[in-house]
């Protein structure tokens, strides 16, 4: 059931339901302060009754003790954990953070390292497999970034962060041990899978669809 739109004080054309726990709800997504605006756009109730409701989610977060509270912080309402809780939240990062990479991870990051800046489907040429979930994984712990676009191919390029030189204890690439020529070239691989297949040399990004390598567990 819907609010006709109507003039200050009056609810929106938006579906409506109960008011604190549709803005638990968005501010459980949010990932910036939201103003008291955008808020009461989102669940369809005037301004006036979300700022009440604000008011009183976050005195009722502390009167329970919550690990978390809701705070209005430079004109915006976000969740933020509580301070007393914060040494278990940072610890809990860190060690996500110090875990060890699988030897697929450990592989892909290498082939990254030395062939950047290079696509996913080159580095699954190189392996053998489909790397997505590995460079996802990748991507997600700050050790690699996207590096633009392939000119040719329109495929998304990545390289290694500097938080990769800082994990590894050098401060440039041209520190890397002399592993490189021990990866293939790219020609020689496009060549390879050009006999395997029984056609002329293609990039690996020109390959025909088809079944696909298991992806690596992360």
């Amino acid at each position: 059931m819907t609010q006709e739109t109507a003039g200050p004080g009056e609810r929106l054309a938006v579906p409506l339901t109960e008011l604190r726990p549709a803005l638990e709800a968005v501010l459980m997504v949010a990932d910036q302060p939201l103003d008291v605006a955008s808020l009461a756009t989102a669940v369809g109730y005037p301004v006036e009754e979300v700022t009440a409701a604000l008011a009183g989610l976050a005195n009722e977060y502390t009167e329970q003790g919550r690990g978390f509270d809701l705070r209005n912080v430079a004109g915006g309402w976000r969740f933020y954990t509580r301070e007393e809780y914060a040494p278990v939240v940072e610890g809990f990062v860190l060690e996500g953070q110090q875990a060890r990479l699988t030897q697929a991870a450990l592989e892909t990051l290498a082939v990254v390292a030395y062939q950047q800046p290079v696509s996913r489907a080159r580095v699954s040429a190189i392996r053998g497999v489909n790397v997505d979930g590995v460079m996802r994984t990748l991507l997600a712990r700050g050790l690699v970034e996207e590096a633009g676009q392939d000119a040719e191919t329109g495929a998304n390029l990545y390289r290694t962060t500097g938080y990769f030189l800082e994990r590894i204890g050098v401060t440039s690439l041209d520190e890397l041990p002399e592993l490189a020529p021990y990866l293939p070239e790219m020609d020689d691989m496009e060549d390879e899978l050009a006999r395997a297949i029984g056609g002329p040399a293609q990039t690996p990004d020109e390959t025909p669809g088809g079944d696909q390598p298991a992806e690596d567990q992360r």
